[in-house]
């Protein structure tokens, strides 16, 4: 058959503009950071009339109306090289308001970031706070082209999850956004990037709860931004205090995907959770045994059985991890509340399996999921007033409730540490939204979802502090919970649930769409595949991710433990990869008669990869493939990870700009390309 030869591009594909941050983009956010917050981020006094990019509205009128009559100080301090603290304060003489924004600017970024405070600090309870929107700004576009907001979904556990999109703002536009139930990445995604001639600026609202966004443009050239808690109507009580989400800006210059990059690198380097000598979570591979048993019902005996087959196989696993079902539980693992190993499976408790996994050069993963509590649990029993929701229902625990957190953080502080448990992995089953607003009378309205928040934000700090090595999991219901707060203190090991138990290369699809989507935003993120020898290498990459896991029933006989291995080891050869600049080079698509190809870029190494996708529909048989964040003059050697030794000589040049020739013989199939840098 006569090679068929598809030209891949994307319109942005040859654009030169450098991905390093440049003194331009700087010297803006320092201007816009002064005229917000009365600094230039430099801790140096900036003398304009400052205009916070927030607003909110108090007893009934604007804070644009209201604040003017306030006395505002400002402070600013360095934090570090790379930071500077800006503070805005101001009380109302005449209720006791206070109201504090705290920004931080950045020195090695186009970033600033900011969240709002409010606190009573008289003896009556305040006027009524509501609409509190921690981002309302404008921006203005020049030129004829317009506003373009490149956004996408969250986790629906569909093949559509993290789907990139793109919608112009005409003038008129009313765009607005929110996830649905509670949990911030169900459905909608807070992270934006608005396009506009020349750069532009990314928008992201951090919130563990129900958000909403609104991009409005008006009939000339301005767009209005407005994002925060979705329902705020409250008063505080004396002494008591509530939050903002955290809102964060990047501002650059050149195409959407050199932003992409830059916020990347910025997550890397400032949000990436840390351990105590300041290391990043290392790529991961995992296993785990629960998706084969009845209820994910396992036990000590065959949970020994999995990791010592892993070893005997050569597998080079990180972790084990044991997902749910560990616990007291009379059906399944749906029944949670009681928080201690099953005496009957487990009759030594967590710890001889985590004995055994050390011993093996193992760590253990383990998951929990304390916010949710069934009927006939001990929490359940125990304790109704820390719990929301109706009786005999299936109920939130309720983290605003001081009590009720620091019962939970001792006890999980207790297993991690008698039990040897080294990830803690922490799911969230159900849709808060709806306990939350069910608890709030009519003048304190999203005050549930707000201390609730703050309680989970705090647990996790505490939890970290006591353990400084600890990595948490951030998993609800897979990608459902993956906002900024939340991975400042963990990752995401399973981005969605959808995923099958029997490793059908059906999914593959979707999860390619799903690396291809997310990696947009996040630099660490995981999932998992199950051994099917069917499509076993299609299957895989399409799978793999900085936190890779592979399941196989070791009981079942018959499993190709050879090319398991070289999965692994493949797996092992590129992840580090997965940290550099991420460049789509095919558009999106789930269709079966497409490619998919997407690079991985680490210019501090000189070297990469392309990651390449025929489909079972395709009829074209190669493909050609312009790279991106090359240097033109240099030389780099290219090899097919399947032809290992053999590798062709191109420069960057002709790589950029005529671009990588892929053959790919048979459908479906994957290959990946790796490349570096010549000496």
């Amino acid at each position: 058959m006569k090679s068929v030869v598809l030209i891949a591009t994307l319109a942005l594909a040859h654009n030169a503009v450098a991905l390093s941050v440049t003194p331009e983009e700087l010297q803006e956010t320092r201007r816009w950071v002064a005229a917000r917050f009365g600094t230039d981020g430099l801790a140096v006094p900036a003398p304009v009339r400052i205009a916070p990019p927030f607003s909110f509205r108090y007893g009934g009128r604007s804070s644009q109306e209201v604040s003017p009559a306030w006395t505002w100080n400002r402070t600013a301090r360095r934090l570090n090289a790379h930071q500077t603290e800006c503070t805005l304060r101001a009380v109302d003489a005449a209720t006791g308001l206070e109201v504090r924004c705290v920004a931080i600017a950045y020195q090695d970024f186009p970033v600033v970031e900011w969240t709002l405070h409010f606190t009573n600090v008289a003896a009556a309870d305040t006027l009524v706070l509501e609409d509190i929107q921690a981002l309302d700004l404008t921006v203005e576009r020049q030129g004829e082209s317009e506003f373009v907001l490149h956004h996408q979904a969250g986790d629906d556990c569909s093949p559509l999850s993290y789907a990139p999109r793109q919608t112009t703002l005409a003038a008129g536009t009313d765009l607005r956004f929110a996830p649905a139930g509670g949990r911030p990445t169900t459905g909608a995604f807070p992270y934006f990037n608005l396009e506009r001639p020349g750069g532009g600026l990314i928008a992201v609202l951090g919130w563990p709860g129900q958000w909403a966004a609104q991009f409005t443009r008006d009939s000339g050239v301005g767009l209005r931004i407005r994002a925060g808690q979705e329902l705020t109507r409250f008063r505080l009580h004396p002494g008591e205090g509530a939050r903002s989400p955290l809102a964060v800006l990047l501002f650059y210059d050149g195409d959407p995907i050199r932003a992409q990059n830059l916020w990347r690198r910025w997550m890397l380097v400032h949000n990436l959770p840390r351990t105590r000598d300041g290391q990043p979570p290392p790529p991961i591979l995992s296993s785990c045994s629960g998706g084969f048993f009845p209820g994910l019902k396992c036990n000590e005996r065959d949970e020994r059985l999995f990791i010592d087959t892993f070893r005997r196989e050569r597998i080079p696993l990180n972790y084990w991890w044991m997902d749910a079902g560990w616990y007291p539980c009379k059906d399944d693992w749906t029944q949670v509340g009681t928080w201690e190993p099953d005496s009957l499976r487990f009759p030594r408790g967590l710890r001889a399996v985590a004995d055994h996994a050390h011993a093996s050069g193992l760590k253990l993963v383990v998951w929990f999921e304390p916010e949710r509590v069934t009927p006939g649990t001990w929490l359940y029993d125990q304790h109704p007033e820390w719990l929301l929701g109706k009786e005999s229902g299936t109920k939130l625990l309720n983290l605003g409730n001081p009590q009720a957190r620091h019962w939970l953080t001792d006890q999980v502080d207790k297993l991690l540490t008698e039990q040897g448990i080294d990830l803690y992995r922490q799911d969230f089953n159900i849709d808060p939204l709806g306990y939350w607003r069910a608890n709030d009378p009519p003048d304190r309205q999203g005050l549930t979802e707000l201390h609730h928040v703050e309680g989970y934000l705090a647990y996790w700090d505490e939890l970290r502090r006591r353990h400084p090595d600890l990595l948490i999991d951030s998993c609800a219901s897979g990608g459902r919970r993956n906002d900024l707060e939340t991975l400042r203190r963990a990752v995401p090991l399973l981005r969605s649930d959808y995923q099958s138990f029997q490793g059908d290369p059906a999914y593959a699809v979707g999860n390619q769409g799903h690396t291809y989507g997310l990696a947009l935003w996040l630099p660490y993120f995981g999932q998992g595949v199950y051994y099917n020898p069917r499509q076993l290498v299609y299957n895989a990459r399409s799978h793999f991710c900085p936190g890779f896991g592979f399941c196989c029933d070791v009981r079942k006989p018959g499993a190709d433990w050879g090319q398991i291995r070289a999965v692994a080891e493949e797996w092992r050869q590129v992840a580090p990869l997965f940290f550099g600049d991420y460049y789509p080079l095919t558009p999106y698509r789930l269709d079966a008669d497409t490619w998919m190809a997407w690079q991985f870029d680490r210019p501090d190494r000189g070297d990469g990869m392309i990651q390449v996708f025929r489909r079972g529909g395709s009829a074209y048989e190669s493909a050609r493939f312009p790279l991106r964040g090359l240097a033109p003059e240099a030389n780099y050697l290219v090899q097919a990870i399947d032809e290992p030794g053999k590798s062709t000589a191109c420069s960057g040049r002709e790589l950029t700009e005529q671009g990588l020739r892929i053959v790919i013989s048979n459908a479906p199939s994957a290959t990946i390309l790796l490349y570096r840098r010549a000496p």
